[in-house]
């Protein structure tokens, strides 16, 4: 009680502090240990987000002549090496920025990181493995700072909301899916995986698993020997299976719990699953993870910007039009998400207490990470795990990217965490955001197919571009004839089936114009701040004690008198959630980029 009256308490509303919208059931010691657990349940992006972009190269250069991408090239992996510890640092340090403003700032429990997908769409598809990609790493960082800047004058006009909500809901679905595949596919490759599988000729894939000693010329396995690398079993049991069964059995901080292990297992040398071998590249690997406790500065990709991109006019535009579609849906659906989920929603704006600012933290920290080198930073649906805890307030955002701050200096640990310790993560990653595939409209063939391309390119091109391009561009064409059609025939020729069709408005109820420029207009002196009556404002209470209703598809949360509730879900990865604020019990798991639709008893 002592806390809750203190400025601190006012400042963040916290229950008993008096302040006339104070959050019912929010107290000091129960936002540190939400903190707590939303950092232990997305911890693992630190060394899955320095694994994925330093395959890139980063700014390492590899000569294009080069048989096997630098692969075999000592010094050009010694730098690599490098490039993936200042991305330990870059990653620790932008999460912690980014997610301690989101608290202080928009008091909201939402912390934020580099986003998956994303990550992996920068590294393989823009950037490229070792730089044989679209534009170099130094363009790719630029494209993602503009974007921030974007997101900027987007929060400001309210044209992010309007964005958001103008994407047929096929197409926002079918992209989680997408990228789920996508990650998966990471995962089981070698160079961000278990090494599973491999690109081959004869066939688009083909089963791999040997020792990277035993591949050939053309990267292939042997038959005599797949499926018989060590480190891809341990990865497979003690990162895979074992991380899903405690997942099961809804231990907290399972995914963390299965990199640890498999890291712990590699750090011996002279075993065959060592992360160290004696060579040039494991004693430099090996002498820095001996340091176990230290700052490391971010010396090759710290504000390494190319702002000449004459020579990439089309690719810079297609990475940076990338980058903004899919942070609009993984950003905006994830606050969403948490807005509807504590009844913070405002009906006629469509609008949540602090959402302008929680915009403009997210874009202004995109940015930010930008210059420190890490692709778009975006809010993790991880931030359910303190909730479920009962956090409520921005202290619980706070003590999360305190966390991240701490770890900083932890980076020899986060930057020897081996590839195929977190590969089989990426797997369950992927699973997790399939599960959205359900709520997709099959029933109408103008919805589905363009859904369905959109899955499926993503991964079999290993863009996310072009399967969003796929998507969108056959629900125009389709959608469009049909609409021709209908109008000549004066509506006496349709398809039999269109009854089904997903309703589709690029219009949204409280208009598109943002709250604050809406009481800027009609004359209220401090617009900044939202109305008081209940009609404008539904936003007091717990942050998560409350369901609102309405909104975009997504998870639904089913009401005690069987009503069900939609809700907007977005991204991050794997979220394990226990009970949901005080009220009841949220089940299951919600991912990146994706809305889900996962049934939730309230």
């Amino acid at each position: 009680m002592a806390v809750a009256r203190s400025f601190v308490g006012k400042r963040f509303r916290l229950d008993g502090s008096g302040h006339r919208r104070e959050r019912k059931g929010t107290y000091f010691f129960t936002e540190i240990r939400a903190g707590l657990a939303t950092f232990f349940a997305m911890a693992y992006i630190i060394s899955v987000n320095s694994t994925i972009v330093s395959q890139s190269g980063g700014t390492c250069v590899c000569p294009p002549d080069s048989p096997d991408l630098c692969d075999s090239d000592p010094e050009y992996m010694i730098c690599v090496a490098g490039v993936q510890r200042d991305l330990v640092t870059a990653t620790a340090a932008i999460s912690a920025l980014t997610t301690f403003c989101m608290g202080l700032f928009a008091n909201m429990p939402i912390a934020l990181a580099p986003g998956m997908g994303l990550n992996a769409y920068f590294a393989y598809t823009v950037v490229g493995y070792h730089g044989s990609g679209l534009v170099p790493y130094q363009v790719a960082v630029t494209a993602v700072f503009v974007e921030g800047f974007v997101f900027v004058g987007l929060t400001v006009l309210g044209l992010r909301q309007w964005l958001a909500r103008a994407i047929p809901a096929s197409i926002k679905l079918a992209t989680g899916v997408g990228i789920g595949l996508y990650l998966t596919l990471i995962g089981l490759t070698y160079s961000a995986g278990i090494g599973a599988v491999v690109g081959a000729q004869s066939t688009p894939l083909e089963l791999a698993g040997c020792k990277p000693e035993f591949r050939d010329d053309m990267g292939l396995c042997p038959s005599s020997e797949k499926m018989r690398n060590p480190t891809m079993w341990i990865g497979i049991f003690c990162g895979g299976i074992l991380t899903v069964m405690l997942m099961m059995f809804r231990v907290k901080g399972a995914i963390i719990f299965g990199i640890l292990l498999v890291s712990i297992i590699s750090w011996p040398r002279g075993t065959p699953v060592t992360y160290f071998p004696y060579t040039e590249l494991g004693d430099s690997m090996f002498d820095f993870f001996k340091k176990v406790v230290t700052f490391h500065p971010i010396e090759k990709i710290l504000t390494v910007q190319e702002w000449n991109i004459s020579a990439y006019g089309g690719q810079f535009g297609l990475a940076f039009i990338t980058f903004l579609y899919v942070d609009i849906l993984d950003c905006t659906g994830t606050l969403y998400s948490m807005a509807r989920f504590a009844g913070a929603i405002d009906e006629k704006t469509q609008d949540f207490e602090g959402s302008a600012v929680a915009y403009l933290v997210d874009a202004f920290g995109i940015s930010i990470g930008a210059l420190l080198g890490t692709p778009p930073v975006t809010a993790y649906i991880e931030s359910g795990a303190g909730i479920s805890e009962g956090g409520g307030t921005g202290l619980t955002a706070i003590t999360t990217g305190l966390c991240f701050f701490i770890s900083i200096f932890f980076a020899p640990i986060f930057a020897s965490i081996p590839p195929y310790a977190t590969g089989c993560v990426l797997i369950i990653v992927g699973s997790l955001m399939a599960k959205a595939a359900k709520d997709i409209n099959w029933r109408y063939i103008g919805d589905a197919v363009p859904a369905f391309l959109t899955i499926a390119i993503m991964p079999f091109t290993y863009s996310i571009a072009y399967g969003l391009i796929a998507g969108i561009i056959s629900y125009i064409v389709l959608n469009t004839f049909v609409w021709i059609i209908e109008k000549i025939s004066g509506g006496r020729i349709r398809p039999a089936d269109k009854e089904y069709k997903d309703p589709w408005t690029y219009k949204i109820e409280g208009g598109i114009l943002p709250p604050w420029l809406t009481r800027a207009a009609k004359g209220k002196k401090d617009f900044w701040r939202p109305y008081e009556d209940v009609e404008h404002n539904t936003s007091d209470g717990h942050l998560g004690s409350g369901v609102g209703g309405g909104g975009a598809p997504g998870m639904t949360l089913e009401g005690k008198d069987g009503a069900a509730t939609e809700v907007m879900a977005g991204s991050g990865a794997a979220a394990e959630r226990g009970g949901f604020g005080k009220t009841g019990d949220v089940r299951g798991s919600s991912t990146s980029g994706s809305e889900e639709g996962e049934k939730v008893k309230v």
